[in-house]
């Protein structure tokens, strides 16, 4: 425990109090999107690239 806080403390001295929300928010995207590719499912950004890839087909198909 001691050492959690003195990375912490640390981290406050490099980034400054207004960078660290930017910062974990990041980190915790990050090891959310590992885990959900280690475990096989999509991550949700994947599903709307899914969608929008669907509806592309159909935009060139009118013109025609």
């Amino acid at each position: 425990l001691p050492e959690i806080i003195i990375i912490a403390v640390v981290a406050i001295f490099i980034f400054g109090p207004k960078k660290l929300p930017e910062l974990g928010a990041g980190l915790g995207k990050s090891i959310r999107d590992f885990k959900a590719a280690m475990s096989g499912q999509d991550s949700p950004g994947d599903e709307d690239k899914k969608e929008s890839e669907k509806k592309e087909p159909e935009k060139k198909d009118a013109n025609k």
